[in-house]
Formats: structure tokens, C-alpha cells, sequence
């Protein structure tokens, strides 16, 4: 499982995604594109998955 929220990277957003890993990637990549405009590439969002959960 995995959780990733835009109020944790500085944004005054309430977003939240939770579950399987490609699902939060899915997710959390559509919502910063379309509502931040911020294109976050597959290997990015892992990473950042990564460094969260201390991997």
C-alpha cells in the first residue's frame, strides 16, 4: 500500500490517493498534471513512493 497527498510536497491541496503503487502513481500523476500542471514521469512518482516509505 501506498498513500500520497499534494500537502505533502508544499501544495494548498487537499488530495489524497491510497492503495496499490501503480494506482497512486496513476492518480496522484493525473491530478498534479491536470490541476498543478506538473508533469511527473512513471519513474519519478516511484521514487518518490520509494523515499517515503523508506524503501
Amino acid at each position: 500500500m501506498a498513500k500520497l497527498t499534494c500537502s505533502d510536497y508544499g501544495y494548498d491541496c487537499d488530495f489524497i490517493t491510497e492503495g496499490e503503487i501503480e494506482h497512486v502513481i496513476k492518480k496522484f500523476g493525473q491530478h498534479m498534471e491536470e490541476e498543478h500542471g506538473i508533469d511527473y514521469g512513471k519513474e519519478a512518482l516511484m521514487q518518490i513512493i520509494l523515499r517515503k516509505c523508506g524503501c
